[in-house]
């Protein structure tokens, strides 16, 4: 019985330890407003800026997802809270865009480096018998994290003084917790190797595996991209049509969509893969659906319906996209293909972003914005077609 209790204590600490890694990652969000008044940059630099962020986490996830399996747990996330805090710090030093394009890919480094190695060791830590409550642990500290972000910066920069430092500054001092609190923790790898054996896994998918990850792929992708623009241009959307310029309801907007995707995965546990994936993409579709009509009518009431509707879809989607690729692979393969599904996820972030930061110049905000989700709409609908005429089959 004590045993367990440690064990617990230890998944639930090293969830403390990821959720606070993760928030430092969506920091930033309702803060741009305040860095285009300071720096003078376009709507098409902030979705840059936020972009590079993925371009990190790919990286990692192409050359070093499997580093902790080889040298330990603790060693990659320390790393990973190292990348953090220097990502902290060169936002506190920002004194032009470049530092905030090193400060947004040291943030990507580390949230590559947390994304896989922080989520086996939650569920490592938890005692026999305890890998679905660890399971929600490790989901809950991952989007719950990324939810804590723009709202712990948003209330500060709204009630607080030095909007552009303090957020920062706290998030050192909770690294730097962070730091200690994992120095103190058990490491669950029992047999270490040299780093040399870590070797990159090149993203494949087998012949076995393609039907099925089409569909869940296609989802993952649309997901990501739904959270990449609320991550990125909402802010500047409510500030400039809706006259909401309070950077505490913007990051609470923000904080929603991750808050519903927490429970949407959760739910997503309870439902089965098939359906999970086929009403992920009834959500989606339905949060992008409300999203055009925010974006339409000007009015604020249907972004927080599309952030939860679309939150809620993306987390029951992205959970049954993952249990149904894993299913479907052959052990040996497992990896590299779950890789590659975070690859093009994480592609979600940055590429539809990118775009809707390129038409923002020549069409404007509202209508960059209704050109993405009419692409986003279409490629989920054609998701969720497939997924009905062809169900993803369950194993018991």
């Amino acid at each position: 019985m004590d045993g367990d209790r440690r064990r617990w204590r230890q998944c639930f600490l090293s969830g403390a330890v990821f959720l606070v890694c993760m928030a430092g990652t969506t920091l930033p969000t309702p803060l741009y407003g305040l860095y285009q008044e300071k720096f003078g940059f376009s709507e098409l630099t902030v979705t840059v800026v936020y972009a590079v962020y993925a371009f990190g986490v790919i990286g990692v996830l192409l050359l070093s997802g499997n580093v902790s399996d080889a040298v330990g747990r603790r060693p990659v996330l320390l790393w990973g809270l190292g990348f953090a805090a220097a990502s902290a710090v060169c936002f506190l030093c920002a004194t032009g865009l470049g530092w905030l394009y090193a400060g947004r890919l040291l943030s990507g480094l580390s949230a590559g480096l947390f994304t896989g190695a922080a989520t086996a060791y939650v569920m490592e830590s938890a005692p026999h018998g305890g890998a679905s409550r660890a399971t929600f642990v490790a989901t809950a500290a991952n989007m719950g994290g990324l939810g804590c972000g723009p709202l712990l910066a948003g209330v500060l920069a709204q009630y607080a003084p030095w909007p552009l430092y303090l957020p920062f500054a706290v998030h050192l001092v909770l690294l730097g917790g962070s730091v200690a609190v994992l120095v103190g923790l058990a490491e669950t790898v029992k047999e270490r190797r040299p780093l040399r054996s870590a070797r990159p896994r090149r993203p494949g998918v087998p012949p076995q595996v393609r039907a099925v990850f089409g569909p869940a792929a296609t989802a993952s992708f649309v997901g990501f991209a739904l959270f990449g623009v609320f991550t990125s241009v909402s802010p500047a959307f409510l500030a400039e049509y809706l006259d909401v310029d309070n950077h505490a309801v913007s990051g609470a907007i923000v904080a929603l969509a991750f808050f519903a995707s927490t429970a949407g995965q959760l739910m997503a546990g309870r439902i089965g893969v098939a359906r999970s994936l086929l009403w992920g993409c009834a959500g989606l579709f339905g949060g992008l659906t409300l999203l055009a009509g925010a974006l339409w009518w000007d009015l604020l009431v249907l972004v927080v319906l599309s952030a939860f509707v679309g939150g809620s879809g993306q987390g029951l989607a992205f959970r049954g996209a993952l249990q149904a690729v894993a299913e479907a692979c052959p052990a040996d393969r497992r990896a590299s293909v779950i890789s590659t599904l975070f690859v093009v996820a994480y592609a979600g972030i940055s590429v539809p972003v990118i775009g809707v930061g390129v038409l923002s110049g020549p069409i404007g905000l509202e209508d960059a914005g209704l050109v993405f989700i009419a692409c986003m709409a279409l490629l989920v609908l054609g998701a969720a077609v497939y997924l009905f005429r062809r169900p993803v089959r369950e194993t018991t």
